[in-house]
């Protein structure tokens, strides 16, 4: 009887690969403040990474073809008295981005094409409503110009951005501090861990509780939750021996975990990045210095170890690139900024495949920056499906120009070429002797060298 010993996956070979030296952004001093956040934004234009600074809060915004040593007067988005905590660029429009800080406010900024070329001071938006720290944003997938934030003061907020308002407060559910907070696929619920052990998934114009786990980890340790496929839920914690821990469960019943994994015993939280078109989740651990990944499925046991990414230094963040900003080209599925001390170095994680054609498989349709849904209508009660692409599009051929240049004009030459066919021949005699005159130059000099060998 034939034995099914290695499940099949065309995931189980992905590997990571930190980029060379010459394609890291180097000297930038990364944020000391001990806040769980990713530290990071990416999109398809930029990266944006917090970075110290005296007297208020700033973050770092360079074009990605911007690598290399980074100077030291390099502007800065400065407009915040406070440390900035969290940052997070808008899916809809690669120009935007949010940050919340420790001053209580969540400001919108507009990065010009091209990069800064001096500090930005003066925000679009100034979102004010938070009384404590503003730890956690996450802009909606789907809806244009929402934003939700998550601060200190244990409520969340709910802004449409283009009127500067708080159209939503969240604020009598939370009793304790909220770890995190994070939208489903198309952005109908909310999904919040908090301090007080409990994983909620919330409406998020109503502001009711649909469902609630009591303890899904044992530890007293920070908790993160993300939304997978199909409406389940995979959270990251602590045992009560601080032991980490990966679930997953089924939100129409949060009994009992569909699984529950232990990993190590390391104390960093573990920051969950699921790719909803791979079914791949990547596991990150500030401090650590790997990222272990994971395919979830249907079948038992649900979450099923792929591998892990290993390096020498550990990671004070970690930015995520969107699937639209990949390089197909190279089956490349998923790229990490990961952030050092006085660096930020992407990762790029890769599906070996011997074929230099584009891979439908590993990029089904994806989600695009259009929004489905504007502000006030999904305030009002509308929801808008993801819009997807093609990544097909954005596939450059790798075949190269010059050779296909050449067939082109061969056949373009053809009529013409018994007329230069004299020429010609007088290039390739001219070769010949050449040639010739190489290869007496390498006989002589073959010869001295036995000569002052035999010596």
């Amino acid at each position: 009887m034939s034995r099914k010993v290695v499940r099949t996956s065309k995931f189980r070979h992905v590997f990571g690969q930190a980029v060379k030296a010459d394609q890291c952004y180097d000297d930038i001093r990364i944020s000391q403040m001990t806040w769980d956040s990713n530290f990071c934004s990416v999109n398809p234009k930029f990266v944006a990474m917090i970075v110290d600074a005296s007297g208020g809060g700033a973050f770092i915004v360079l074009p990605l073809s911007k690598t290399g040593r980074i100077d030291m007067s390099q502007p800065t988005v400065c407009g915040h008295t406070g440390p900035v905590l969290d940052i997070e660029f808008c899916p809809h429009n690669d120009n935007i981005i949010a940050s919340g800080s420790e001053d209580c406010s969540v400001m919108i900024w507009e990065i010009p094409e091209g990069g800064l070329i001096s500090p930005l001071k003066d925000p679009v938006v100034k979102l004010e409503g938070h009384s404590k720290r503003v730890g956690i944003l996450s802009w909606h997938p789907t809806a244009h110009n929402v934003l939700m934030s998550a601060g200190c003061d244990n409520v969340v907020i709910l802004w449409n951005v283009a009127r500067g308002e708080a159209a939503v407060r969240i604020d009598s559910v939370h009793t304790d501090l909220i770890y995190s907070a994070s939208w489903n696929r198309n952005g109908s619920q909310i999904l919040t861990a908090c301090k007080d052990k409990k994983l909620r998934v919330l409406d998020p114009r109503k502001g009711s509780v649909i469902k609630e786990k009591d303890k899904p980890h044992e530890g007293s340790r920070p908790i993160r939750a993300v939304f997978v496929s199909d409406g389940k839920i995979l959270t990251t914690g602590f045992s009560r021996m601080s032991e980490r821990q990966v679930a997953l469960w089924d939100p129409n019943n949060l009994d009992e975990p569909l699984t529950l994994q232990e990993l190590d015993t390391s104390s960093g939280v573990l920051l969950p990045f699921f790719d909803p078109d791979t079914g791949v989740v990547y596991l990150c651990g500030k401090g650590d210095s790997s990222i272990r990944y994971f395919e979830v499925t249907d079948e038992a046991p649900y979450v099923h170890y792929l591998s892990m990414y290993s390096s020498k230094e550990s990671q004070k963040g970690m930015g995520y690139m969107p699937k639209r900003g990949l390089e197909v080209n190279k089956c490349e599925i998923a790229r990490f900024y990961k952030l050092h001390e006085r660096k930020c170095e992407p990762v790029v994680m890769t599906v070996p495949r011997k074929s230099d054609l584009f891979q439908e498989d590993l990029y089904p349709d994806t989600i695009g920056p259009e929004p489905s849904v504007e502000a006030d209508d999904w305030f009002a009660g509308k929801d808008g499906e993801p819009i997807l692409i093609s990544l097909k599009d954005g596939f450059v051929a790798t075949t190269k120009n010059k050779e296909f240049k050449v067939i082109k004009s061969l056949m373009a030459t053809t009529s013409s070429s018994s007329n230069n066919r004299q020429s010609d021949c007088g290039d390739v005699q001219a070769l010949q002797n050449e040639v010739k005159e190489l290869r007496e130059m390498v006989e002589q000099l073959t010869k001295r060298v036995s000569e002052l060998e035999s010596n």
